[in-house]
């Protein structure tokens, strides 16, 4: 099968979308399936794992998302992909460089499939754009009505676009890296036990909610992994003694999960959170602030425990229960599950379902070979 991806976030970056781009990107790779990306220009790599990547220009404003740079909708996408002929185009978080994608691919009559990634309407909120909500729901329905098959990446991102009048949405199964995260003997340096913290310090991820951990009567040592727009002030107003690692990749940040007691997860706008599975993973019970994405994602495992967002003062008491108990088995057992096999596995069966049957793709080769010849 031929793939392109037509993603709003690409490397260098980091978050939840590239690491399972990236990652899906490699197994289709292994499984002898040919990948294009077509992303926002960045500096990242040209070629990953077999596949190539092309570049648009992209542009952002410090008022959107941070300052977050979008590839812009240019013609070259649809040259791209007249280029690559690929049997089915996926539209990855499906936003400015999407609606080129689309449009595109509706042109040259090939089938199309949109993965839901971020909440941008509740995003908005917090960068003082509630004004825009509805706008931003009425682009979406309008790219993900128009795209011959939708994914979600958890049950409750799947009931959310019903409820907003999306439909024919199927569950894009979460993933992780079960031989990179993987438990370790913990290692303490000061006696506190380690509250780890991975993802974007943004004003969206709730991250003033885990003050009362580092504070002298939670007795935690805070480590936050990553980096984004609201560092600087998270630095300014989180108890002293919190750590800022900034970004970490590969093993380092795999060490970072080994290394920690407790992971703290306080963002109620995730759609997922990959990050809950990388932790789990790595042995560590995940604390996390109540919300219908984190409950999909973590149920049927006994090594979570939720705290209500309203209530983070409680934040010590929950992660000390959490400790006095041994999870480490549970919580590996329970990403277990969830390895990217498994998740690209599906993800295929997803596309030759959007292909119709084995026949569509046998037909897209007979075709290429017709051009060849």
């Amino acid at each position: 099968m031929r793939i392109a991806f037509v993603t709003e976030t690409w490397l260098p970056s980091t978050d939840g979308i590239v690491t399972r781009l990236v990652a899906t990107v490699r197994e289709l790779h292994a499984r002898g399936h040919e990948v294009l990306v077509i992303a926002p220009e960045a500096g990242g790599p040209s070629t990953l794992a077999g596949a190539r990547v092309r570049t648009v220009r992209a542009a952002g404003a410090k008022f959107l998302y941070g300052g977050k740079r979008w590839g812009l909708p240019l013609p070259r996408v649809g040259r791209y992909l007249r280029e690559f002929d690929p049997d089915v185009v996926h539209l990855v978080n499906p936003a400015f460089l999407g609606i080129a994608g689309l449009l595109a691919a509706r042109r040259q009559n090939r089938r199309t499939v949109a993965s839901y990634h971020t909440d941008i309407a509740r995003y908005a909120r917090h960068y003082r754009l509630g004004a825009a909500v509805p706008l931003i729901w009425t682009i979406l329905r309008a790219l993900h009505r128009r795209a011959h098959l939708n994914l979600a990446t958890s049950s409750a991102s799947v009931d959310e676009l019903a409820r907003h009048g999306i439909h024919r949405v199927r569950l894009w199964p979460r993933g992780v890296d079960l031989e990179r995260f993987r438990p370790a003997p913990r290692r303490r340096t000061d006696g506190r036990p380690v509250a780890l913290y991975v993802g974007r310090l943004a004003s969206e991820k709730g991250l003033h909610r885990l003050a009362p951990l580092a504070s002298p009567a939670g007795g935690f040592r805070l480590v936050l992994v990553g980096d984004g727009p609201a560092r600087a002030h998270l630095e300014r107003t989180l108890p002293p003694g919190t750590v800022f690692t900034g970004m970490l990749h590969g093993e380092a940040l795999a060490e970072a999960y080994r290394t920690a007691d407790l992971f703290a997860f306080p963002s109620t706008t995730d759609t997922l959170g990959l990050v809950l599975l990388e932790a789990l993973a790595s042995g560590l019970p995940v604390l996390a602030a109540e919300s219908p994405a984190a409950r999909s994602t973590l149920a049927g495992t006994t090594a979570a425990e939720f705290f209500p967002v309203d209530r983070p003062a409680d934040l010590p008491a929950h992660a000390r229960a959490l400790l006095s108990g041994d999870h480490r088995a549970e919580a590996r057992r329970h990403a277990a599950a969830s390895g990217w096999d498994s998740a690209t596995e599906r993800l295929l069966a997803l596309y030759a379902e959007t292909l119709g049957s084995a026949a569509r793709c046998r037909a897209g080769a007979a075709r290429r070979a017709h051009r060849a010849g």
